[in-house]
């Protein structure tokens, strides 16, 4: 299925949980001289405009990044000053921009998106990044392309879960990454429904012992995602600080 489009979410309460954390951990990895890689599996369009006519219509990001404040000179607001720099004030880096920010020229970036429309859009946001962008089925594709050199390294596995299976596939996916890539640190981003179909990724990472970091905001309209969940397999070392002050800058955006 290849219907979703995150620029209808770009900038919400999940994306400061997911791309605070991401920001901290990657600033982690890079604090030494040595290279390191960065996957994604499900990487969007990577740059979204947050007056667009998609955000607009669900008007998320108003309880999202708009809520944020004091990120000047952290390792989220470094990317994001570098984004807006190029891009304008409106602009919201993805992940895959989030990334490329932050990494350096000893640092190889590798990204897959198999939506059409999504994957040209993310092949102009990463044009003369240096970044190896591949229009391939997830799945496929991350088990042909690790382990990856640098072998220290970081997955982000971020589907879109449109399909009730897509919580087992991505924990089966993170778990045979780790076996082939033992170096790299592995996670795995979920949404929070009523439902609790999170409980079976859970479950089937439980092999990994991952660490875990979950958020609670009011769902949009009293229903819908409630929450935005983190699972790292081979966090490195310091992520448990780095991911406590993701949460302490986006505060505002959390319940308590």
């Amino acid at each position: 299925m290849l219907s979703y489009q995150h620029a209808y979410h770009a900038g919400n309460a999940a994306d400061v949980h997911k791309h605070f954390v991401l920001a901290e951990l990657l600033r982690l990895l890079t604090k030494k001289d040595r290279g390191v890689s960065y996957l994604e599996t499900h990487a969007g369009r990577g740059l979204y405009d947050l007056t667009s006519e998609e955000a607009q219509k669900t008007g998320e990001a108003a309880l999202g990044i708009d809520r944020v404040e004091g990120l000047e000179g952290t390792p989220i607001g470094d990317a994001l000053e570098q984004v807006r720099a190029q891009h304008g004030e409106t602009a919201y880096p993805g992940s895959p921009l989030i990334a490329s920010s932050l990494l350096r020229e000893q640092d190889k970036i590798a990204l897959m998106e198999m939506h059409p429309q999504e994957h040209r859009a993310l092949r102009r946001a990463m044009k003369g990044s240096g970044a190896a962008v591949h229009n391939r089925d997830a799945y496929e594709g991350a088990k042909a392309l690790t382990p990856m050199d640098p072998r220290r390294g970081l997955v982000l596995i971020d589907p879109p879960y449109e399909l009730k299976d897509e919580y087992g596939r991505a924990a089966k996916l993170a778990m045979t990454i780790h076996k082939r890539w033992p170096e790299a640190a592995i996670m795995v981003w979920y949404p929070i429904l009523d439902a609790g179909r999170h409980a079976e990724l859970l479950s089937g990472m439980a092999e990994g012992e991952p660490l875990v970091s979950e958020v609670s905001f009011p769902p949009k309209d009293g229903r819908g995602m409630k929450g935005s969940g983190l699972a790292i397999i081979g966090a490195p070392y310091g992520a448990d600080e780095a991911i406590a002050r993701a949460i302490a800058l986006g505060g505002r955006v959390f319940r308590p």
